[in-house]
């Protein structure tokens, strides 16, 4: 099972909700907003971008490493390892 199928639709729900805040960013640039406020609403939609990807992040762990952990094996480092690969890109952005 993937970590994220049992929260889907609330994933999708956050994911939309972004979709309208980026084109809400393509409206204020089409209508010459000014430049702080199209900033203001661009730091907002990474905030939420951020936000969605720990989210994702937290279920990933909480269900796919868990499971690996339990299992034991090579599966469970390489799980560790490409959470921890995940958890540095998410930094570096």
């Amino acid at each position: 099972m993937v970590g994220h199928s049992s929260h889907k639709d609330d994933l999708l729900k956050r994911l939309r909700r972004i979709e309208g805040q980026i084109r809400g960013l393509q409206r204020m640039v089409e209508q010459d907003a000014y430049c702080i406020d199209v900033l203001t609403q661009v730091s907002a939609a990474s905030s939420a971008l951020q936000s969605f990807a720990l989210r994702l992040l937290d279920q990933h762990v909480e269900c796919c490493v868990r499971d690996a952990i339990a299992e034991g094996g090579q599966e469970a480092g390489a799980k560790i390892r490409e959470a921890n690969q995940a958890i540095a890109r998410l930094v570096r952005s």
